[in-house]
Order: structure tokens, then sequence, then C-alpha cells
């Protein structure tokens, strides 16, 4: 009779990647993100096991996309209040807060429950080349660039 194997906690072991954002197509690389985030890389992935590693994402202002998405696409937020809906484009969303398209772009690629949000705990983005992280080691993964 053959078992089902259940990860335990003891059996996971955590790397730290790092990735360069630079020319990157946004899309593209937050799925690879969001797959090592949630680790179905592993052998040893189960559903309801949080068992990813973590990522590091720099320069993160200088994510690339195809088309006209930098004028077309939006960003929505909602005040609560009537007529208290804001829109920003790509454009000026990367000006003002340039780490928000990588992370809103991966926040929604990940399980929508409080697993999700534990993994999304190991995602640590910079908009600058350097990090503060230098003490974990991280490994750069290099992500194919689609184009």
């Amino acid at each position: 009779m053959r078992t089902t194997y259940i990860t335990k906690q003891k059996d996971i072991e955590r790397k730290w990647y790092v990735v360069d954002a630079a020319g990157q197509n946004l899309g593209r690389m937050c799925t690879e993100i969001a797959h090592i985030l949630r680790g179905k890389h592993k052998p040893i992935f189960s559903p309801n096991a949080d068992v990813g590693d973590y990522v590091i994402v720099i320069n993160a202002e200088k994510v690339s996309v195809t088309g006209r998405k930098l004028q077309q696409k939006t960003y929505v937020r909602y005040s609560g209040y009537i007529g208290g809906r804001k829109e920003t484009t790509l454009q000026s969303m990367l000006q003002r807060k340039p780490t928000y398209a990588v992370t809103h772009a991966i926040k929604g690629m990940l399980p929508k429950n409080n697993l999700g949000r534990k993994m999304f705990t190991k995602l640590h983005v910079y908009a600058g080349p350097t990090h503060k992280h230098e003490a974990q080691k991280p490994e750069p993964l290099n992500i194919n660039k689609g184009d």
C-alpha cells in the first residue's frame, strides 16, 4: 500500500535568491518569483504548506513592460467615500513608488489566504541596486528575458 507524502517543517530547507529586475519583463519575472515563493520548484511541494524560498528583488524601478502599458495600465484605489476612486498609471507609479508594481503583481499571484500572506513576507523588493540581506548569502537567480 502506498502512502501520501506529507511535508514536515523539519524537512524544509529555505534558500535565499536575488533577482535583478533591470530590463526584465514585469509579468514574466513576477510569475517566476511567485513560483519560487510558493515552493513549486521543489520536489517536496505541498499546496497546504509553505515550503518556498526567500526572494530579494533589486532594481525594481528599472523593470520593463511591452506595448503601451506604461501609459495604459492603471492601478485603482478607493477611499470609501463618494467620488473617492483614484487611478494611477504604471509610469507615474514607477516614479512615485518604484517597488509597488512588482509587489502588487506578485501578491496577486499568491494564494488569497493566511498561507499566501505568510509566503508574501518572504519577498523583499528594493528600488535600487543595494539590499541589506548580504549576511544570508543570496544566490543570483537567472530569469529568462522572454523577448
